[in-house]
């Protein structure tokens, strides 16, 4: 499950994103940048005003970082109730403040930040398991310079999120991240994901936080024991007001497609195509189910972006022999959102002769309203 945080700046503030949903305050001052250290006297009226009704944590403000004052800050947080806490890092202020960090992890949870915009060494992912940290989360320098995808691809992030969870740390992603952006990041499985300017009034980062900024981001990240937990011919929507949706039909679906997308992929059984990367042609239709209300915001939309990551994200991880495995994995990612009943791909390899070669499949969501009855359906490859 990917949990929602929120960067606020007050006590106000804070009270207004636990009341909208969010499931982490975060606690910093954006007027001095990506991680603006909060004061201790606002840190502590935020405490207060949220309880226990949210996760708390707190920026540890910008390198460079005194030993000594980096712990008295992080114990002075940690003993106003913050549970994690953040803080910058590259590989020579981890070096340096070791034996102060792996201390510090033993009380209290720490997440390392790393900055898309100034080439991030993931190899300081593991360092920082070794040290006892909590998390690690990417975010973005320069605010007002790109958004996290303008700087590493929806490929970098999974892996990212991979050398994370093989570390044994939460993954969390931020950076001017835009409502368009969430679909798209919830493909490579986040812990968190993390928003400032998106909740502003006017995606103003430095402004004050909209409650209907707020209301559209939560919607947009399912929570526990939404669709993708068991019951996927539900409207949770609806189910929150306490109506149970019917059964989806075919009338309730719509298409999404992407056609004649090409990118190039190791991919092929013979040895002589092994690290040779080949023109690689897409053709995906998704039927999503349809939701409620106006065509207005992200909530009514099911990206194609989704799709186009869907299959990055495969070309990214290798090489493939085959089409068929390359499809079948493109359509389990596809599958993961929540509103996906079936994909039809077909895969075409350009560079094997003059015209093309490849596979057609359809995969659909168990229970969906486009699956066939228990009975007509093919036996499985």
């Amino acid at each position: 499950m990917t949990l929602m945080l929120a960067s606020v700046a007050d006590a106000d503030e804070a009270l207004l994103v636990t009341r909208g949903g969010a499931d982490i305050v975060d606690l910093k001052d954006p007027r001095r940048g990506a991680i603006g250290a909060v004061d201790i006297e606002v840190a502590s009226h935020c405490v207060r005003a949220i309880g226990a009704a949210a996760r708390i944590s707190a920026t540890l403000g910008d390198p460079p970082y005194e030993p000594e004052a980096l712990a008295a800050r992080a114990r002075g947080l940690a003993a106003l109730g913050v549970e994690t806490l953040k803080l910058a890092l590259d590989r020579a202020s981890l070096e340096r403040l070791a034996p102060t960090l792996a201390a510090l992890a033993r009380d209290v949870k720490l997440v390392g930040m790393l900055f898309a915009d100034e080439a991030p060494d993931f190899d300081l992912i593991p360092e920082m398991a070794k040290l006892g940290f909590s998390g690690a989360m990417l975010d973005t320098r320069r605010k007002g310079a790109g958004r996290l995808l303008t700087h590493l691809d929806v490929a970098r992030l999974e892996a990212f999120c991979a050398r994370c969870r093989a570390a044994g740390l939460t993954a969390g992603l931020a950076g001017a991240l835009e409502p368009p952006d969430i679909p798209r990041l919830l493909l490579v499985a986040p812990d968190v994901l993390g928003f400032r300017g998106a909740l502003c009034v006017n995606r103003d980062r430095a402004g004050r936080i909209d409650g209907a900024a707020v209301a559209l981001v939560r919607d947009l990240i399912p929570r526990e024991g939404a669709p993708g937990a068991g019951a996927d011919n539900v409207d949770w929507r609806l189910l929150g007001r306490g109506l149970v949706a019917e059964p989806e039909t075919e009338d309730d679906l719509d298409r999404i497609f992407v056609h004649d997308f090409v990118i190039e992929a190791d991919i092929g059984a013979y040895d002589f195509e092994r690290g040779r990367r080949q023109r690689v042609a897409f053709d995906v239709e998704a039927l999503v189910r349809r939701a409620g209300g106006e065509l207005k915001d992200m909530r009514a939309i099911f990206s194609y972006d989704v799709i186009l990551d869907a299959i990055r994200i495969v070309a990214a991880q290798g090489h493939h022999e085959f089409v068929e495995t390359f499809a079948e994995a493109v359509a389990a990612i596809v599958l993961r959102h929540e509103r996906a009943s079936e994909v039809k791909i077909v895969v075409r390899k350009l560079d094997v002769i003059e015209g093309a070669v490849g596979v057609e499949m359809v995969r659909r969501r168990p229970g969906s309203a486009a699956s066939p009855p228990p009975a007509q359906r093919a036996p499985g490859r």
